[in-house]
C-alpha cells in the first residue's frame, strides 16, 4: 500500500472515531442532528478554551448555532470563489 493511501486511511479512521465521540456524547440527539449547531458548539468550545467564558446554556446554544451557520456560509462562499474562473 502506498504511503499516501495509508495516511488517508488512518485519517479517515481518526475522523470516524471523532464522529463516534460526538454520537456517544449524545450531541446528535441533543441538537436534533443540526450540524450548524454542532459546528458552532465546537467553535465556541475552542474559543472558551482560549479565553474562558461563562454563559447560560440557552445563550450558548444560540451562539453555537449562529457561529456554525456563519462558518458554513463562509465555507460555501469560499468554495464559490474557487469555482469562478
Amino acid at each position: 500500500m502506498r504511503d499516501w493511501a495509508k495516511a488517508r486511511r488512518e485519517r479517515t479512521r481518526h475522523l470516524i472515531e471523532l464522529g463516534g465521540l460526538v454520537q456517544k456524547a449524545g450531541l446528535v440527539d441533543l441538537t436534533d442532528d443540526d450540524r450548524a449547531t454542532l459546528l458552532g458548539a465546537f467553535l465556541d468550545i475552542a474559543g472558551q478554551l482560549r479565553e474562558g467564558n461563562e454563559t447560560t446554556p440557552a445563550d450558548l446554544k444560540t451562539r453555537w448555532r449562529r457561529a456554525g451557520l456563519h462558518a458554513f456560509d463562509a465555507e460555501k462562499e469560499h468554495a464559490g470563489r474557487k469555482e469562478q474562473p
